[in-house]
């Protein structure tokens, strides 16, 4: 039996042995991504007479996000009038490898020369603003002496160019209250922490609600952002809270959000010596479906308590 099983392995390792089949080699400095360097500085600068000396006059552009079978690809022209575009429509432009990441070059020996390159394209559309900031990856094949590009493969997130399109007219995104119960909600929780009664005050808010405050790195939860307040509440008394200006209610019709944005003047005063601060407070609060707040955005300065 002993036997039976040495032979067993053997021939087991013997045939994972026998699938490995070289096909080619790998590397991360070589002339062909030093032509794809020189192509990301043409797309950035909009140099088309680069652009068009490193493409191959019959290159494809492909989309591999594309869902369109049998694809036939883009035409040189396409992939010109991309660089155009960018040229034209865009401050800032870069392309450049992504951080921790690099291009390789792979010499393949059934299908030829392809280089993978991961990099971050950079722009803001000069008409709408909108920021473009995104990682991409793309699939170069080259000709024989990798000195042309004979087609590009790219895969992307295109949310950004929709945003472009989104932005060249003007859009309702739902409606701006003055008044509303949401607004009375968070008007209710803050006179109940002037007024000491802190139970009162949570229960306007979700018991899985979270909050974020810009003088903390991460998120706090409800049962975090309660202690915290405990800690504050033991060295200093709320005096008095006035609303500076007004409360919004906004109810986007984007993603059926919503939010009320209040502004405070809240004074405060040490239990030690009675020194007296007033913190400029103000709270984005967003509500769930029962009427509670679900999520709490905090912009003060901490160190006025410090």
């Amino acid at each position: 039996m002993k036997y039976i099983i040495h032979i067993v392995s053997f021939l087991f390792v013997f045939s994972l042995q026998a699938q490995k089949n070289k096909n080619g080699t790998i590397y991360d400095e070589h002339p062909g991504i030093d032509l794809i360097a020189s192509f990301h500085e043409a797309y950035a600068s909009g140099d088309i007479e680069m652009a068009e000396e490193i493409l191959h006059d019959d290159v494809k552009w492909y989309d591999g996000n594309s869902e369109t079978k049998n694809d036939e690809g883009g035409s040189k022209n396409r992939v010109i009038n991309n660089i155009k575009w960018f040229r034209d429509y865009f401050d800032y432009v870069s392309f450049d490898d992504t951080e921790g990441a690099y291009p390789d070059m792979l010499e393949y020996k059934k299908s030829g020369n392809w280089v993978q390159s991961w990099f971050r394209v950079y722009g803001v559309h000069k008409d709408t603003g909108v920021e473009l900031d995104h990682n991409v990856l793309r699939v170069y094949r080259l000709n024989d002496d990798a000195s042309k590009i004979t087609a590009i493969i790219e895969y992307s997130n295109k949310l950004n160019f929709s945003m472009i399109g989104d932005a060249r007219s003007d859009r309702e995104n739902g409606t701006i209250y003055v008044s509303h119960e949401n607004i009375n909600t968070v008007r209710k929780a803050m006179y109940a922490f002037l007024n000491g009664d802190a139970d009162k005050a949570y229960s306007f808010f979700h018991e899985n609600s979270r909050f974020h405050d810009i003088n903390e790195e991460d998120v706090m939860t409800f049962d975090e952002i309660k202690a915290r307040d405990n800690k504050i509440f033991a060295n200093w008394t709320m005096t008095y809270l006035d609303e500076s200006g007004y409360p919004d209610y906004l109810e986007y019709d984007w993603r059926d959000s919503n939010s009320v944005q209040s502004w405070w003047d809240m004074g405060m005063k040490r239990n030690s010596d009675g020194k007296e601060v007033v913190l400029k407070v103000l709270f984005i609060d967003w509500f769930g479906e029962d009427g509670k707040i679900v999520r709490r955005f905090l912009y003060w300065n901490k160190s006025l308590l410090d």
